[in-house]
């Protein structure tokens, strides 16, 4: 069955990467002619997909949503399995492990700055965290056309094939002794995982682990955003990497 996705960069990411069927793509005729707009008609039409340029009307039900006019009809998000991922070669790459994260806002955004720290793939589970759907889409920006998206049944199981594999495993907790910036991220595989913000990662998956941090705070208050705080432990692995030192 297909999908829903909304917003031109969703909908000009999906057609970039080429990777999904779309089966029509609806433009409000309120719609004024843009750089992605016009990229988004002529690539269209190279791939012979129909577009519609429809009354603003037809887009009522999705109100609720910043559509910007435009919505396209696209096959499911296929995951990918994680024993072919650990089938390939890997140095040095990173892989992110969604635990419990309810927003679908935030796993979009932290979608989206995986693959601007290019981050190899991001592990979910197949229940208890959202799962791919068109608000992850639109709010990553058409990053997830961009990245592998592994599910796994148990989180436990997946940490200990990583484990076997040769990957270290980091988790986030607020009350780790060691910070995000102690670890030496070069020169090996790393998962990190991100748990749900008023629960945090799973005691289960904190006892798997080789090394838990936090992000320290100069001011006590609640807690950073999930995603926020990703971008600011996988942005200092990108740091190391760029620059070679720890």
């Amino acid at each position: 069955m297909d999908e829903i996705i909304y917003g031109k960069n969703s909908v000009l990411e999906a057609l970039i990467a080429g990777d999904r069927e779309i089966n029509k793509i609806l433009i409000s005729k309120n719609n004024r002619p843009d750089v992605k707009l016009n990229k988004i008609k002529e690539l269209a039409k190279e791939h012979g997909i129909v577009f519609q340029f429809v009354a603003k009307e037809k887009f009522s039900q999705y109100s609720e949503f910043n559509h910007q006019g435009i919505i396209a009809q696209i096959s499911p998000i296929k995951y990918l399995d994680l024993d072919d991922f650990l089938e390939n070669k890997h140095s040095n790459e990173s892989l992110i492990i969604l635990d419990g994260i309810e927003d679908s806002h935030n796993v979009g955004a932290i979608i989206r700055t995986a693959v601007c720290a290019g981050v190899s793939g991001i592990i979910i589970p197949s229940r208890r965290n959202v799962q791919i759907n068109s608000i992850v889409e639109k709010t990553s920006a058409g990053a997830i056309n961009h990245i592998p998206i592994i599910k796994v049944n148990s989180l436990n199981n997946a940490v200990e094939k990583l484990k076997n594999s040769d990957w270290w495993i980091i988790a986030t907790d607020a009350s780790a002794k060691d910070n995000h910036y102690d670890i030496n991220y070069n020169d090996m595989n790393f998962a990190i995982i991100m748990g749900a913000e008023h629960a945090g990662v799973s005691k289960s998956l904190l006892k798997l682990s080789d090394f838990i941090v936090k992000i320290p705070m100069i001011k006590e208050f609640n807690s950073l955003n999930v995603s926020n705080a990703l971008a600011i432990i996988i942005f200092e692995a990108v740091r190391q990497k760029l620059t070679g030192k720890h």
